[in-house]
């Protein structure tokens, strides 16, 4: 006999939350680059940081470290940095950044475009506000006129993608993770955004385990697949569909035989009597 869907219900969110309670912890998160916002307690300045961060993490775990360290080493404090007066003084610090596709000219465009933000609506949590509707559901619209504020339209960058081209948009969803959630991982600040209309990051990690999980059926890990699988988080957590992330790509970075045993665990949870 078939588990009933309450049942189902009830043994996959233990399973989750279980999940939850063994890796989201701050003693695991390095190398994850959230680590890098918890040299900030000013709100302000860790905005900033968790910008340049998530735009920076892509590539192999090592590099993006490297990268980001060398950045908020040479603009110090990074409010005070970005809105100065004289803006070539950080361009010069940063002259010859390169990490993988990024050149130093799209970093600088990227904290020109931070710096006008900031100068007109005074953060960028005003910013991204300011493109949020009470009635939206979720986070695509005000990330899609977040970026036109951040971006100049002639300008293609590695940095910041376009969430109306169907992007996954993983770095900008983890970007958001980090400052609207706050738990012992991800700092918070962002609180009147609301955690429920987050989207899972959906990186090589979560979409094959999502896979795995039958959370998503597609085979490309676009914008419409970031949608279906927290749609499917959404179901256990409606308050919190983003809940899980971080513990389940641990989960998929710790090894075959702990991944498997985790998914075998979630499809006898539809099998029990």
């Amino acid at each position: 006999m078939s588990a009933t869907p309450s049942s189902s219900f009830t043994e996959r969110r233990i399973l989750l939350e279980d999940a939850y309670f063994t890796f989201n912890r701050r003693e695991m998160v390095y190398p994850d680059p959230v680590e890098f916002l918890y040299r900030y307690d000013d709100p302000l300045d860790r905005e900033i940081v968790a910008l340049i961060a998530s735009t920076l993490a892509y590539g192999r775990v090592a590099g993006i470290h490297r990268s980001i360290a060398w950045v908020l080493d040479r603009i110090q404090a990074p409010r005070a940095a970005v809105c100065r007066r004289d803006i070539s003084i950080v361009a010069e610090a940063l002259a010859g950044f390169r990490h993988r596709f990024t050149t130093d000219r799209e970093l600088i465009s990227l904290l020109a475009g931070i710096r006008r933000a900031i100068r007109r609506y005074g953060s960028l949590k005003s910013c991204f506000l300011a493109g949020l509707s009470l009635h939206d559901g979720n986070t695509q619209d005000a990330l899609r006129r977040f970026v036109a504020q951040l971006n100049p339209a002639d300008l293609q960058t590695s940095l910041l993608p376009a969430p109306e081209r169907g992007s996954a948009c993983k770095r900008l969803h983890l970007f958001l993770r980090w400052l609207v959630r706050s738990d012992d991982v991800d700092p918070g600040g962002w609180d009147d955004v609301g955690k429920e209309r987050l989207t899972i990051p959906l990186d090589t990690h979560m979409f094959r385990l999502a896979q795995r999980l039958g959370l998503s059926g597609r085979c490309r890990p676009d914008g419409v697949t970031a949608a279906e699988v927290t749609a499917g988080f959404r179901q256990l957590r409606p308050d919190d569909p983003v809940r899980y992330d971080f513990a389940l790509t641990r989960i998929a970075m710790s090894g075959t035989e702990i991944e498997d045993g985790f998914v075998a665990r979630w499809r006898r949870s539809t099998l029990s009597p």
